[in-house]
């Protein structure tokens, strides 16, 4: 067995499909019924996938994405411009965090950390 995808139940999968790749500079691939992004080679991590759902979110996420960066002063600004809405800022575990809704209220974190 393997991950195959995360999924995001959403309104609007082309948008939010467009703004996800924005923000992970990943590929949109058009598989219908759901849009999936997914890196340049489709190696890069697992692929993300967006089904249209007719229910709003209602509550916090019970699981959401973590992404890491060598500047965070750079990605916050990127993501804001991208749509994101800043929740806040903390200090958690040894890491800088910015947590960010995405434009349908999925709740991500951007951390201070280069990749290994």
């Amino acid at each position: 067995m393997h991950l195959h995808s995360l999924t995001f139940d959403c309104a609007d999968p082309p948008a939010l499909a467009a703004f996800w790749a924005g923000v992970t500079r990943y590929d949109v691939e058009v598989s219908e019924p759901w849009l999936a992004i997914l890196g340049g080679d489709g190696s890069v991590g697992p692929r993300l996938m967006f089904i249209k759902v007719d229910e709003p979110k209602v509550a916090k996420n019970r699981m959401h994405l973590d992404l890491g960066t060598s500047d965070l002063g750079v990605e916050v600004a990127r993501v804001l411009d991208l749509g994101a809405t800043l929740i806040g800022d903390r200090q958690e575990y040894g890491i800088t965090w910015s947590t960010f809704a995405d434009p349908e209220g999925n709740e991500f974190c951007i951390g201070l950390h280069p990749q290994p």
